[in-house]
């Protein structure tokens, strides 16, 4: 009886070291490191995929790897649905070039400038302060029954400062972030444990917004966080192709006034950078609208072969998990209205800045974001500060409704969730002006 052969098969191979320090009130918490050798192995067989990941992989040789591949190959026979495959280019993008390689630097010295960054955010005031510093090095190795197969390196590095101020009962808080993957970033950064601190307190003392309908310019880094989660989300295949994304079917239409272009681009040198993505297809950067109209979805092989409409090399994973279409680098691109000419044109509204997080549903279209603060705009000009403000609406209406778009796009380096993986990616946008925008605050 002649042995069942996969249609597909492929392995990625992750080898590397994680490095966490974590520092409270001066108290160092936690400093250590964590290695990894697994890998994660997919085999297609007649009605779908099955997938076994290996431990140790550098152990396991040759013959570990085709049992791996049998034994995913027996598990696909569970599945129910027929997966196909679309045709991709292959290749693989230089990794950029590295300024001060943090595996250089002891654990004991990161620790010391991360403790510097920290000291520096407690000032008079501020009631708790909490520095952290995360970086992963190593190498991905990928091949497939195709024929197709690389080996790059990986380094990202980044450190964050939270800074809590307390009066009277009150609490604000407030953070600052770098994260990159040209090496350690860190040194001389006290300035920004300081500016959480002044910011926190600042905080104390504004005044709590009042919600409604009003014109809102949006910083760039919560426009970023509009275009990667309104936007970015919804034109992900996997969403599109399951039903979930408010998007599906809307390629050609114009679904956003035609000052707005939005971009995801994994080939820029940012945090979201992939030389090639999970599925071994080559990265290339991708319009999701164009002049206001919706020209792409983010696939990978799976669901670029299902849904069509779109570019692969959109598939990402979190260490060996198993790959699912993700964004990277993700942003507005530029208009070419003028800092003066957006507050001019907001006249009386609100400056939204920054971002604490919020919820959005991709498949009904709605979301809600809070900004970590705001200024009150007042015949174009900018007043005093507030708090305690938020933005939501329809994410169809709200891309018809940006008016505006700056000429100052800026990239805000984090993480993003989904599956049960965070990855690395980077959201960007210039200064937008929304008009009707939905402010929440305390009073309505």
């Amino acid at each position: 009886m002649a042995t069942e052969e996969p249609r597909y098969y492929d392995v990625r191979h992750l080898a590397g070291t994680s490095t966490h320090i974590d520092i409270e009130n001066g108290t160092i918490e936690a400093a250590g490191q964590s290695f990894a050798d697994t890998a994660i192995v997919r085999a297609l067989g007649a009605t779908g995929w099955g997938m076994v990941a290996i431990d140790n992989f550098s152990e396991a040789g040759q013959s570990g790897l085709m049992q791996a591949v049998a034994e995913a190959l027996s598990l696909s026979k569970v599945t129910g649905e027929r997966v196909e495959l679309a045709d991709v280019k292959t290749g693989v993008l230089p990794v950029p070039a590295i300024k001060e390689d943090p595996r250089e630097v002891s654990l004991e010295e990161k620790t010391e400038i991360l403790s510097s960054i920290e000291s520096a955010a407690r000032i008079p005031g501020i009631v708790n302060t909490r520095a952290r510093y995360i970086e992963s090095e190593g190498t991905v190795w990928f091949m497939n029954s195709s024929g197709n197969e690389y080996r790059y390196e990986s380094l990202r590095s980044g450190y964050s400062i939270l800074a809590v101020a307390g009066r009277g009962g009150e609490m604000q808080m407030a953070r600052e972030s770098e994260h990159a993957i040209t090496g350690l970033n860190m040194r001389h950064k006290e300035e920004k444990g300081r500016e959480a601190a002044e910011r926190a307190l600042l905080l104390l003392d504004a005044a709590p917004a009042r919600g409604g309908t009003m014109n809102a310019i949006l910083d760039q880094e919560l426009a970023g966080v509009f275009a990667h989660e309104a936007i970015g989300h919804a034109s992900e295949g996997d969403l599109v192709k399951e039903g979930v994304s408010v998007i599906k079917g809307m390629i050609g239409q114009q679904i956003a006034n035609n000052v707005v272009t939005i971009v995801d681009d994994p080939t820029l040198p940012e945090f979201g950078f992939m030389p090639v993505d999970a599925e071994g297809s080559a990265v290339t950067r991708t319009e999701i609208i164009r002049d206001g109209v919706l020209k792409n979805y983010l696939h990978s092989r799976e669901t670029l072969a299902a849904v069509g409409d779109g570019v692969a090399g959109h598939a990402r994973a979190e260490g060996s998990s198993s790959p699912i279409v993700r964004m990277s680098n993700t942003f507005i691109e530029n208009g070419d209205s003028t800092m003066d000419e957006i507050l001019e044109g907001c006249k009386n509204g609100i400056l939204l800045k920054g971002s604490r997080g919020g919820q959005v549903d991709p498949g009904r279209g709605v979301f809600q974001f809070n900004a970590e603060y705001g200024y009150l705009i007042q015949n174009g000009e900018k007043l005093g500060m507030v708090r305690d403000v938020s933005l939501s609406g329809d994410i169809l209406s709200t891309m018809h409704n940006i008016a505006l778009c700056g000429t100052d796009r800026k990239m805000t380096p984090g993480y993003c969730g989904k599956g049960g993986q965070s990855v690395p990616v980077t959201d960007g946008a210039p200064h937008i002006l929304l008009r009707n925008a939905v402010v929440g605050g305390r009073h309505a």
